[in-house]
């Protein structure tokens, strides 16, 4: 004992042990612990519980070490092997803590998050705790500042605009309410039984406010929606107001959540916004988030899985509200009669959202399960049902028709000339006309790999197709006209499968052409139909149906006047069918599901704007956004990270491809690369396990 008092200069005692702080978060104490190097984590948590002495469950705390910022989970390490020396401060504080998440939708909902696992286990946890299947296609989203974006100040109530500086969510002093910690906070707040708070938002018949005005669901706007982890008499009620709030959302989202918006400007904002994105090999203590801290929730895979509208009800209605928002906010870009026709399909699903819906409302046509598992095993071996006329398997289908054409130059002023065209497989190929298509072609051209973007207004009847042919000459760019609706749906359809590498004769073909024509006829003023609500016995907010930009472009009487007229060709959808076809008009924008960034190529003076997609990625002009190249991750051998010079490699069949981000941290433009490879390798196997170990080592970016 004598020998343990004699303190050496070094901290330690003559015995070799030394003293270790560890700070309690639970019950604000510092404790000092006599201890040596080869004592382990787990010993510690033990000794320590024992000298506290206190009869309460301690099975979810760890140890967190904030000046290396790491969690000191593995309890079988020792202090040595740790690196944990006597100038070390230790907390000892809880895993799971309360973390605002806010959804696609808006809606801000206080949830209890392990803080100590990686992002990709933690989110999975929170989606099967949401009800979302297939949570694998989300993440955690840092809100965006407002550096060269705009606000939407136009969505803001004045009262906000002036509060949000002062009303920081995200800072941990502003956290400090006891009736927003839990316990075990790392602010400094004594513990104390978690509270449930209403979720702002959740009438849906008001904005954002207190009222209790019961909602068609029967429950009042201040129902309680935070969910917590621990038990409770109303937990069951609280989680099923929230699933309820969920499936159908409020038409208003809270002032809370209308702060965090941001209008972006360019293209060099929409890639600001996803230098946001969480590390999902990290935990969120050791990526800066605090408890009480609001993240934003949202799809960040553009690869939406087993889609199914009996099982997948709050899933496709967060999806149907992330299209919304990224509409509405200019994140994606579209046409004025595209604007217009998801003007219509939004207000259909608000007018049907306080109906009473059919249990079989779905695109399937209320089959049962029986009979869907059979369509399903039909299409998993033949692909899909073959329709009549297309049984001949020993021709090979083709597109011939005259079209108007223009390949562009830089300085031109020449006009669409006309041509005869022939598509077969993946091949275009040009004549002068339909006498001289068996002779020798004028040019000919490999659509297989290529960019197809349409070009299309229904009220001036232009139906062009944009086409990016990458060669060995390089990219060229051509426009092709058409003449009809029909003629563009069969021409692009065809087009379409040729970038993907399939031909006429895939199975998908049909549906293809179908979901085109669906999609124009959408666009149609439906001059037959008498529109049901008309502007004299409704007022239309058409702030929350367009965007900024549409709104400064027309008046409010005559935007109002052409959402009620294109509603009419779409009354007599159901909720989820106009979900539904919100979405698939959502993924037929040419910007659909590309990620910007920012980057500079290797070799390359200036910054290049790079797309990635779900299967390939696409060289932009920063400025315009035109395409210049594209690359198919099916072409794609290997890629990672080199950690020296922050840089991605991405090596292809025929090139390498060396670049370093300027946006955002070159792992993030990595983790959507190894992300979307990931998700490709999913099956319809009911007994099909992620595996988490794949993830990490496509994401990881390590060779």
């Amino acid at each position: 004992m004598e020998g343990k008092m004699f303190k050496l200069p070094d901290g330690k005692y003559a015995d070799g042990s030394w003293e270790l702080n560890l700070y309690v978060t639970d019950l604000q104490v510092e404790k000092t612990l006599s201890v040596t190097g080869d004592i382990h984590i787990g010993g510690i948590m033990l000794k320590l519980v024992e000298e506290l002495d206190c009869p309460v469950d301690w099975s979810d705390h760890a140890i967190w070490w904030p000046e290396r910022n790491m969690w000191l989970k593995r309890t079988g390490s020792t202090l040595d092997q740790c690196g944990v020396q006597a100038d070390a401060k230790l907390w000892f504080t809880p895993m799971h803590k309360t973390l605002r998440v806010q959804m696609p939708d808006m809606q801000l909902i206080d949830m209890r998050v392990d803080f100590s696992e990686n992002i990709f286990k933690s989110v999975m946890e929170l989606g099967k705790e949401l009800g979302v299947r297939h949570p694998e296609e989300m993440s955690f989203l840092t809100k965006p500042d407002n550096k060269g974006g705009r606000n939407n100040k136009h969505r803001r109530p004045s009262a906000a605009i002036k509060k949000a500086k002062d009303k920081d969510r995200d800072s941990m002093a502003s956290s400090n309410s006891n009736e927003a910690a839990s316990t075990g906070s790392l602010d400094g707040i004594p513990p104390h039984t978690p509270t449930r708070r209403p979720s702002p938002g959740y009438n849906r018949s008001g904005i954002g406010s207190n009222a209790s005005t019961p909602n068609s669901h029967g429950t009042n706007g201040n129902t309680p929606m935070s969910v917590y982890s621990s038990g409770g008499s109303n937990y069951s009620d609280s989680f099923e107001n929230l699933n309820t709030s969920l499936i159908n959302s409020p038409q208003q989202p809270s002032k809370e959540a209308l702060e965090g918006l941001c209008r972006p400007g360019s293209y060099r904002d929409k890639a600001r916004i996803n230098s946001g994105w969480l590390d999902s090999s990290k935990s969120l203590m050791e990526q800066g988030t605090r408890e009480n801290d609001t993240l934003m929730l949202r799809f960040k895979y553009f690869t939406f899985y087993d889609l199914d509208p009996k099982q997948d009800q709050i899933r496709i209605n967060q999806i149907y509200e992330q299209a919304k928002w990224s509409l509405l906010n200019e994140e994606i870009d579209c046409t004025e009669e595209e604007m217009i026709m998801f003007a219509a399909l939004q207000m259909q699903v608000n007018l049907q959202a306080d109906l009473p819906q059919q249990s079989t409302d779905s695109p399937d046509g209320g089959k049962d399960d029986i009979d869907q598992a059979l369509t399903n095993l039909q299409a998993s071996l033949e692909g899909s049902t073959i329709e009549a006329g297309h049984t001949d398997i020993t021709t090979v289908p083709e597109l011939q028709d005259y079209l108007r054409f223009l390949k562009p130059k830089k300085i031109t002023l020449k006009s669409f000339k006309r041509g005869y065209f022939v598509f077969r497989d993946t091949t275009l190929t040009q004549y002068k006309s339909q006498e001289e298509s068996h002779g020798l072609p004028l040019a000919r051209f490999n659509l297989n790999k290529c960019e197809v973007t349409h070009d299309v207004n229904i009220a001036n009847e232009k139906y062009g197709i944009k086409l990016l042919v990458v060669s060995a000459e390089g990219a060229q760019d051509i426009l092709l006209r058409c003449d009809t609706e029909d003629q563009y749906a069969r021409w692009m359809a065809g087009f379409r499968l040729a970038s993907k590498g399939k031909t006429m004769a895939d199975s998908t073909y049909n549906s293809e052409v179908q979901g085109i024509k669906a999609f124009l006829s959408m666009q149609h003023r439906q001059v037959a139909n008498t529109p049901t609500i008309t502007s004299e016995n409704t007022d239309i907010k058409v702030e929350d149906y367009v965007s900024y930009r549409f709104l400064k472009k027309h008046k409010a009487k005559q935007i109002a006047s052409r959402i009620l007229e294109a509603h009419a060709s779409v009354q007599r959808m159901s909720l989820m069918d106009a979900k539904w076809n919100y979405i698939k008009a959502w993924q037929a924008l040419p910007e659909y599901g590309i990620t910007y960034f920012v980057v500079k190529f290797r070799n390359c003076r200036k910054e290049e704007l790079l797309g990635v997609a779900y299967n390939r990625l696409i060289k932009m002009d920063v400025n315009s956004g035109d395409s210049q190249k594209t690359w198919r991750y099916s072409t794609m051998t290997a890629w990672h990270v080199n950690w020296e010079v922050k840089e991605v490699l991405v090596q292809m069949e025929d090139e390498n491809i060396q670049f370093s981000c300027h946006s955002a941290d070159c792992k993030v433009v990595h983790e959507f690369i190894g992300g979307y490879i990931f998700l490709s390798m999913r099956s319809l196997d009911s007994n099909q396990t992620l595996n988490e170990e794949m993830f990490h080592k496509l994401t990881g970016g390590w060779v």
